[in-house]
């Protein structure tokens, strides 16, 4: 079978799995004659599952673009400052403005985001080419200072209920409808990567071999900042940053399909969405009725998972 009908078929059997599991009882047969359960259903299980498939397959598309970015397989919007960068510009917003719209907030963190990144790329441009590990090593280092500030300066403020929720947290109990509609702006972004796929797969070529084939380079490195900082802010916001997603997800669907981002990107989205629905339900079921947060699962299973795409060649290479 084709991986985009299974994976189709994957995402509707998990997100009607998703309904009927929690805490209270639901049963999909009798939601019309049960007002209880309608209620459930239509406040709490419906946002939750729509939030948690928004946010894999936004993040894992997020990842294809840093990572074509920056022409590295090893990073992801949580290993180059991305996050932190969103929760940056969070942090000073509730600070210096704690009555702003929500609007005021998710511009001020998808800025801070994008200003970040942008840090990043100046950095690993001045490292040495050949030496391709020291990319990653880069992201991380900038990641580890800048949420060393976050922390700080959330410290100080008394406001590390807000931090840890924005980078450590990476769970869905709190997703009820009304909260979590900012994850379609997220979707939106990241669907406009679809659209320049083409673009994004050259400029991973390199500078100059873009720059010979006809392709304005700084334009799209811009879109691609904007896309990346909008979902990684979009989804730091609403649910806190989830871990590993973008960065697992792309490389395992490149060693199946290669780098035709215009075939890979529905997959690439699909896939980071039966990954994080899969792990939010075995979040749920493993202590039932308690929770376990999904970026918990996803931290021990992406680890494993990348630590096999480093040691297992791809079969075609």
């Amino acid at each position: 079978m084709r991986p985009l009908p299974a994976l189709l078929m994957a995402l509707v059997a998990l997100m009607l799995a998703s309904l009927t599991v929690g805490a209270a009882h639901v049963d999909l047969r009798d939601i019309f004659r049960d007002s209880r359960a309608m209620l459930v259903l239509l406040e709490s299980r419906l946002p939750r599952t729509v939030a948690v498939a928004l946010t894999g397959a936004a993040l894992s598309v997020a990842g294809v673009l840093i990572q074509a970015l920056v022409r590295n397989r090893f990073v992801g919007p949580d290993t180059v400052g991305t996050a932190e960068g969103a929760a940056l510009g969070l942090l000073g917003v509730t600070i210096l403005f704690p009555a702003s719209p929500l609007w005021v907030r998710m511009i001020a963190a998808s800025l801070a985001a994008m200003a970040t990144t942008w840090l990043f790329l100046g950095v690993i441009r001045r490292l040495p080419v050949r030496e391709v590990m020291l990319i990653p090593i880069a992201g991380l280092v900038l990641s580890g200072v800048l949420g060393s500030v976050v922390t700080f300066v959330g410290w100080q403020t008394d406001l590390m209920q807000y931090v840890s929720t924005w980078l450590l947290s990476g769970e869905f109990s709190g997703v009820i409808a009304g909260r979590y509609e900012l994850l379609w702006v997220a979707a939106g972004a990241a669907g406009l990567a679809w659209f320049a796929a083409d673009r994004f797969a050259i400029l991973g070529l390199g500078d100059q071999v873009a720059t010979g084939l006809g392709l304005s380079t700084a334009s799209v490195m811009r879109l691609g900042l904007a896309v990346v900082s909008v979902v990684t802010a979009m989804v730091v916001t609403t649910v806190g940053m989830i871990p590993f997603v973008g960065l697992v997800v792309p490389n395992l669907v490149s060693r199946v399909m290669g780098d035709n981002l215009r075939a890979s990107l529905p997959v690439v989205a699909l896939s980071g969405a039966v990954l994080v629905l899969a792990c939010d339900l075995a979040g749920r079921l493993v202590i039932y009725p308690y929770e376990v947060p999904a970026g918990m699962i996803l931290g021990i299973l992406g680890a494993a998972l990348f630590l096999w795409l480093l040691h297992r060649r791809p079969a075609h290479g």
